[in-house]
Parts: C-alpha cells; structure tokens; sequence
C-alpha cells in the first residue's frame, strides 16, 4: 500500500514511517527541510504547508494520507496574530490536502488532532468522542476547524476520514513541557504537590504509532472520530513519582495547600502552568479500543523507561 505521511521528520512521524516500511508499505514523505530525508522513503520538498501547497506529485498513486504536519502548541507565541496562522496552516492546510486527495482517488484520510478540541480541562467525567467540542485557544481552535472541513470534505466523496484526538504524546526524542518534567524529576528536587488529585490521561508514542498502523491494517468502514490514552491514567504526583522512578531518581514530593500553590502560581505569572498540573484532563477511549478491537502493546512503565533512557543520552 502507497502511503503518505506528512511532517515525517517530526516526533511522531520519526516513529510511525519505520513502523510502516517494516510492514512492507511504500512510504512517500512531505518535508520543508531538504537536508532532512527519512531513511527508506520518497520525499517530496514543499515550501510551505497552507491553503497553497502544491500536493499533485506527493499524492501520485497514494491510497493513504497520514496527516502529521502542523503548526504546533506553543504556550509562547510571538506571533501577533496566533489563530489566524494556526487557521492559514492547520486548518486551511488541512483544507487544501483533504480536497486533493479525494480528488487523487485517496481512500483513507487519517488526521492527526487534539483532545483539547474537547477542551482544556475534563472534570470528573472523563472527555469522549461524542462530546460537543470546546477548544478555547487557537491552536485548537484551529484543529477542530481542521476537523469540519475534513467531514466535510469527504461527504462528498469516496475518501473516508478517521480522526484521532490523543492526549500528551511523550517517548523518546520528546519536546516541549514534558522535557521540562523530565529535567525537573532528574534534579531530585521538593515538588509540593502533593495535595493535588486529579487524573490525567497520556499517551506513550508507541502506543499512538501501534493505533495508526490498525487504522490502515483494519480500517474502519465508516469516518469517525477516536481518543487514545495509554493502558493507566494518572494523578499528578503519580506521574512525578513514576517519572523520577524511571530516571532512577527517589522522588521529594512534599504537602502544600493547593490554594497557596495558585496564589503562588498567579504572582509568579505561571497561571496556566499550574493549571494544567493541578486540573484533570483524561479520556474514555472505549469506543476506540472496541470498534478497533486494540489494545494498547506498552504500559505506562514501559513508555516512560524508554523516554527516560533516550533523556540520560540525550541530556546527561
């Protein structure tokens, strides 16, 4: 089977191409960066990913798009427009590619999502596919546009979409706020939150990349939306306790009201930071493990001792 695969050079994709190339697919790629190939695969150079990419030649004979490529969360943006770039790449974009594969004859259009399409915080119910959406930044924003015109796109043709909405990726090669966990964890440091109960759904790059490779070896009959999370969810000091205990660092996780750690947090200016440390984001992935009929191979343990060995190399 022909597949494309676009930001192939980004964290998931690092992991998923290998996974498809050993299960004897060809595998075509899309990249901005020339100097950088993915071993085994064709690349096709683009300029830019938005409402003008030029998709003909990647899509040649194509009967899978994996949709990777974004504009990515950044808690930062300089930008001085976020949501109008995040709509010009991620939903636009998204836009352009869905319209020229069903117009190549592509079959299966899987894209890459958010579960904060469902929103930042899930409460003490847990998010579901069903839910009424409810992105309050742009970077989701823009993805759950990305979502509807995909829906949209392929109710008009023969091109079936599949959705996957994952929580915080993490594994080897990782960027980004769980790096910063990491670095946190391996300094051993008094970590005050052990007043904070909450549950958070995550899930290990090897898990997510297993899912994919189902989706094409079995796919779905019908479009439809799925969550993902590993096999556990986990509470905020379990995830600082199992972290530092793959780093093979003894955890210092002290009491503190949770009150004066926000208060602490607002004057400090780290709000949002603390917010997502102390709320619960976690998920019901039920429907996917049902009509997918997986399960997903590695556990939590598993992931993060995989994560914490490429960190040791990486940083150390």
């Amino acid at each position: 089977m022909k597949i494309l695969v676009t930001g192939a050079n980004g964290f998931i994709g690092h992991f998923l191409i290998p996974r498809l190339i050993k299960s004897g697919h060809e595998v075509v790629a899309t990249s901005r960066n020339a100097n950088s190939k993915p071993t085994g695969v064709t690349t096709h150079p683009i300029a830019e990913l938005g409402p003008n990419t030029d998709w003909d030649d990647a899509l040649s004979e194509v009967e899978v798009v994996i949709h990777l490529a974004a504009r990515v969360h950044v808690m930062s943006d300089n930008c001085s427009n976020p949501l109008a770039e995040y709509r010009r790449i991620n939903a636009e974009g998204t836009a352009k590619l869905a319209k020229d594969a069903a117009k190549a004859g592509v079959s299966q259009f899987i894209f890459m999502s958010t579960i904060k399409v469902n929103g930042e915080t899930s409460g003490l119910v847990p998010f579901n596919a069903h839910d009424i959406p409810a992105p309050n930044e742009p970077y989701a924003i823009a993805k759950l546009e990305a979502e509807e015109v995909l829906l949209r796109t392929v109710r008009y043709s023969n091109m079936r979409a599949t959705i996957i909405r994952p929580p915080l990726v993490y594994g080897p090669g990782v960027k980004g706020h769980f790096v910063s966990l990491l670095k946190i964890c391996s300094k051993g440091w008094p970590l005050p939150i052990d007043c904070i109960d909450n549950r958070r759904s995550i899930i290990y790059v090897g898990n997510l990349v297993d899912m994919v490779h189902r989706l094409i070896e079995t796919p779905p009959s019908t479009t439809g939306v799925y969550l993902c999370r590993d096999p556990q969810d986990v509470s905020t000091p379990e995830l600082f306790q199992k972290v530092s205990a793959a780093l093979g660092v003894k955890p210092l996780i002290i009491p503190f009201p949770l009150s004066l750690l926000r208060l602490s947090a607002a004057i400090v200016g780290k709000t949002a930071i603390v917010s997502r440390l102390t709320e619960s984001l976690y998920v019901n992935d039920s429907q996917t493990r049902n009509d997918l009929n997986w399960t997903p191979p590695f556990s939590m343990l598993e992931g993060l001792k995989e994560t914490a060995t490429w960190f040791h190399k990486r940083y150390h």
